[in-house]
């Protein structure tokens, strides 16, 4: 079965997917993408009992699908640009040391409350899990996810200065999670010897930084190249070609695709680049190709979500632990979130109970998932899988579908 079936394969489900939810769910698309898929996965393993063909059609296409490939070095870069295009960066300036802190201290913080409470609660169930995969398991988790956020954020109403922090969080923690995720897979695949405390800072500065640097390198160069025509068919392809081409640059290089797709999208969708850079009709089809991008991407991605689930080796210990761990990790984001926002809230006039919000709403997402899948079987992949979908659909379905309830509750009361 060769890449182009498989791909026509996973469009074709994609737009059944999404023809059902607006057609008849009219939930938002990643709420409503994720409660179809898991319809979908329990009528797959509902209909192998009597006959498995669907089952094994499925698992075949898995198999020849490299998921880390897919997910984390070609899918994100994408998913991230398209979110940073259509951020605010006026908005994001005036936030942009909370954000900052948020995206990195806040990381690290949650990396490892969460890692070491993971790390007791395996202890308590009986599973023999070492440390240092449950830190692992801290950073793949600690990501809030920009593509979950924006749409439901939007449609809850949350106040714009808050929406800019969770957002522009989002978008920031997911370069700087993939870096720390990275840096402690190193660390647990077995290479201790090569890792020292300064060469793990390096690995870390170097990726972050050299992420930012080639992010803002490519976004000038777009700008410059956009600046000198006014073709509306040649500038999309500019800013499609800065997403391919920035990402095989930031893989030689070996520094932060993410990070630099995140820095690339906010210069390119920033009013300079839209006020000098593009005419109405230029921005209007930039805007709608990636906000198009985002969509099937995002789409796509919830469908081979489900179809992993099929080859997972579920377990009533595995479970317990993915329940028990949705609590652990939302106490875990509270309190890494405490210090920024005390340190910040008089100085930028935050709104009231800005830290339960941003708890509430800072979804997990795909990007979790994709790191989840990049895990080795020796690092308990099959447990820190049904875990972290525990999490995610935890956090889609019931944070999400809660979220504007209790922003308009807050604002009451």
């Amino acid at each position: 079965m060769d890449y182009f079936l498989i791909a026509s394969i996973l469009v074709f489900i994609s737009a059944c997917f999404g023809y059902i939810n607006v057609r008849f769910i009219k939930l938002p698309n990643t709420i409503g993408l994720t409660l179809i898929t898991i319809l979908f996965t329990i009528a797959v393993f509902a209909i192998s009992y009597f006959d498995d063909t669907l089952l094994r059609a499925e698992r075949f296409i898995i198999t020849h699908i490299d998921f880390k490939v897919v997910l984390l070095d070609v899918m994100l870069s994408f998913l991230l640009f398209a979110g940073a295009l259509h951020t605010d960066l006026q908005k994001l300036k005036e936030q942009r040391w909370p954000v900052l802190v948020f995206a990195t201290f806040g990381v690290l913080v949650s990396t490892f409350l969460i890692g070491t409470g993971v790390y007791y609660l395996c202890m308590a169930l009986g599973l023999n899990v070492q440390f240092v995969y449950c830190l692992l398991f801290g950073a793949l988790i600690s990501p809030t996810d920009p593509i979950a956020v924006l749409g439901i954020l939007k449609k809850a109403g949350a106040p714009k200065k808050l929406e800019i922090k969770i957002v522009g969080e989002s978008l920031f923690n997911d370069g700087v999670g993939v870096v720390v995720f990275l840096t402690i897979f190193g660390l647990a695949s077995g290479s201790e010897s090569n890792f020292s405390l300064s060469s793990v800072l390096e690995l870390f500065v170097v990726e972050v930084f050299g992420g930012l640097l080639l992010g803002f390198l490519l976004g000038w160069l777009t700008y410059y190249f956009m600046k000198k025509i006014d073709d509306y068919n040649i500038e999309v392809i500019i800013t499609l070609a800065t997403v391919m081409t920035g990402t095989i640059v930031a893989t030689h290089l070996h520094v932060s695709a993410p990070l630099a797709m995140v820095v690339a999208g906010l210069m390119v969708g920033g009013n300079k680049t839209r006020k000098h850079a593009m005419s109405e009709l230029t921005e209007d089809y930039v805007d709608k190709f990636w906000e198009l991008i985002d969509i099937l991407l995002n789409t796509i991605l919830f469908v081979l979500i489900g179809m992993e689930i099929l080859v997972l080796e579920f377990n009533k210990t595995y479970i317990y632990a993915g329940l028990l761990a949705i609590p652990i990790a939302l106490l875990c984001r509270y309190l890494s979130l405490i210090v920024p926002v005390k340190l910040f809230q008089k100085r930028l006039d935050f709104v009231p109970n800005t830290t339960l919000i941003m708890t509430w709403g800072g979804l997990r997402g795909a990007i979790s998932i994709a790191l989840a899948l990049g895990l080795s079987e020796s690092m308990e992949r099959d447990l820190f899988l049904v875990i972290t979908y525990c999490i995610v659909i935890f956090s889609i379905l019931v944070q999400g579908l809660t979220i504007e309830k209790l922003i308009k509750r807050l604002q009451l009361q």
